[in-house]
């Protein structure tokens, strides 16, 4: 499998889920970038739980992305996936976080892949590997 916009390398591409606080036209954005994505308003219920997401993100091997909740759920459960991509951007605008996403999607794919919170903002990103220790 080739890496969305990486040029070829042979790695397992990230699968991702947009939850409703982010634009759905960030799909098709994103899906031109060659990047595996849905938007949950495509999927399920939009007033569905946070739980119903993760869920439905784990069995389909999707990472999900933006709601702070879902680092929650997984602290509270020590899951080890979904992976989740918390977006901490005063303005998440489909062409403005293109870049921000493009870049974490890119650096931190094998890590995504197997599991990890990964939060991102203007400036920098970080992340934490699955599941959560206390």
């Amino acid at each position: 499998m080739e890496i969305g916009g990486s040029g070829g390398s042979l790695v397992p591409t990230v699968k991702l889920l947009l939850d409703m606080n982010l634009s759905p036209l960030l799909v098709d954005i994103l899906q031109q970038d060659g990047w595996d994505v849905v938007h949950w308003s495509q999927i399920g219920d939009p007033t569905a739980s946070d739980r119903e997401l993760m869920t439905w993100a784990s069995d389909n091997g999707r990472a999900v992305a933006h709601d702070l909740d879902f680092s929650a759920v997984l602290a509270a459960t020590q899951a080890t996936s979904p992976s989740v991509l918390q977006v901490r951007t005063l303005n998440v605008m489909p062409g403005l976080l293109r870049p921000i996403l493009t870049v974490v999607l890119t650096q931190y794919e094998s890590d995504i892949v197997a599991g990890a919170i990964v939060t991102v903002d203007e400036a920098r990103s970080r992340v934490r590997i699955l599941p959560l220790r206390r």
